[in-house]
C-alpha cells in the first residue's frame, strides 16, 4: 500500500475545520509491519479508517491517494471498495468487546463473515469457524464458539476479532491499538499471535499504537504522528534509538524506566509486619 498526501477534515461549528489528518504519506511493503505511533488525538485511528474509506460523518477525505494493487482506493466506487474490505484489507478495531455484537454468539458472528465474503454454506462455515478459533489459540474452540462476548475475557475477545479479521486471509491487516486495555501478559500473547500469523500467511500489518514498547517489539518500520502529520518515518532501529524529531524524543523519554534494584537495607525495611515487628 502506498499513501500519498492523505488529508481528512472534520467541520466544526461556526464554519471552522479540524484538519484531523494533514497530507500524510507512507508505504507498507509486502510482509512488512509498520508501526503508526503517537499520543491520543494525533490522527492515527482516523488515518486507519481512511484507508478503508470508513471515516465517520461529518468527516471526509479531502485529498491524497491510497494506492492498492495498482488502483487508487479513493477513485473506486463504494461497491468496489466493499469487495476489498475484509477480503484483501482487514481491520481490528479498538475495544474488541464493544466491536462484537452482544446478542449473537461469537461463532455465529464469525460464520456470518465467512458466508458473506467466502460464500460458504452453513455447515462449512461452522467447521471453518472452529478452525479459525483454534488457529488463534482459543482453548476448546468447538465449545467456546457458542459463547457470547460478555462470557469472554478481553484477551479472548481480541483473539476472536483477530480470527474474524483473518477469515478471508487478507494481504494487509490494520490493527488499531490491539493490545490496549489488556494486561502485560495478555499483550505479549496477542503480539506473539500476530507475528505468528504474519509468518504463516505472509501478510503485512499496520500496527497503530501509543505504546512505544509494543511498537519496538514487532515493527520493521515506524511512522510518528503529531497533530495529524507524520513528523518522522524510518526503520524501527533508527527512529527508536536515533530519533531526529523533538516530538519523537519526547515520546521516547515518556516511557517509564525500570526502577533501580533496591538496596538490602531498603528490602529489609520493607519487610515489616502490620504490628511493627520485622519478619524473620
Amino acid at each position: 500500500m502506498e499513501v500519498d498526501g492523505l488529508s481528512v477534515d472534520f467541520p466544526r461549528p461556526g464554519g471552522e475545520v479540524l484538519h484531523a489528518v494533514a497530507e500524510i504519506s507512507f508505504r507498507i511493503g509486502a510482509g512488512e509491519v509498520l508501526g503508526l505511533v503517537g499520543e491520543s488525538g494525533s490522527g492515527k485511528s482516523v488515518s486507519a479508517l481512511a484507508l478503508l474509506r470508513l471515516v465517520p460523518a461529518p468527516g471526509r477525505i479531502v485529498g491524497g491517494r491510497i494506492r492498492w494493487g495498482g488502483r487508487d482506493l479513493l477513485e473506486l466506487t463504494e461497491k468496489d471498495v466493499r469487495a476489498i474490505r475484509g477480503r484483501q484489507i482487514a481491520m481490528i478495531f479498538q475495544n474488541a468487546q464493544m466491536s462484537l455484537n452482544p446478542v449473537f454468539s461469537i461463532g455465529s458472528q464469525l460464520a456470518a463473515v465467512l458466508r458473506l465474503h467466502r460464500g460458504f454454506d452453513r455447515t462449512t462455515a461452522r467447521r471453518e469457524t472452529t478452525a479459525l478459533l483454534d488457529r488463534v489459540h482459543i482453548p476448546e474452540a468447538r465449545k467456546r464458539q457458542h459463547d457470547f462476548p460478555h462470557e469472554l475475557s478481553g484477551g479472548l475477545c481480541q483473539r476472536v476479532m483477530i480470527a474474524m479479521a483473518l477469515a478471508c486471509r487478507p494481504r494487509l491487516l490494520v490493527a488499531d491499538e490491539p493490545t490496549s486495555s489488556l494486561d502485560v501478559t495478555v499483550q505479549a500473547q496477542i503480539l506473539n499471535l500476530l507475528m505468528e500469523l504474519r509468518a504463516e500467511l505472509g501478510m503485512s500489518i499496520l500496527l497503530i499504537s501509543h505504546d512505544l514498547s509494543v511498537v519496538s517489539q514487532v515493527c520493521d518500520r515506524v511512522a510518528v504522528m503529531q497533530n495529524g502529520r507524520i513528523v518522522e518515518d524510518g526503520t524501527a532501529a533508527d527512529v527508536l534509538t536515533r530519533p531526529q524529531h523533538p516530538y519523537t524524543r519526547l515520546l521516547i523519554d515518556s516511557v517509564p524506566k525500570p526502577l533501580a534494584r533496591p538496596s538490602p537495607e531498603r528490602l529489609a525495611e520493607s519487610q515489616v509486619a502490620p504490628d511493627g515487628m520485622k519478619h524473620a
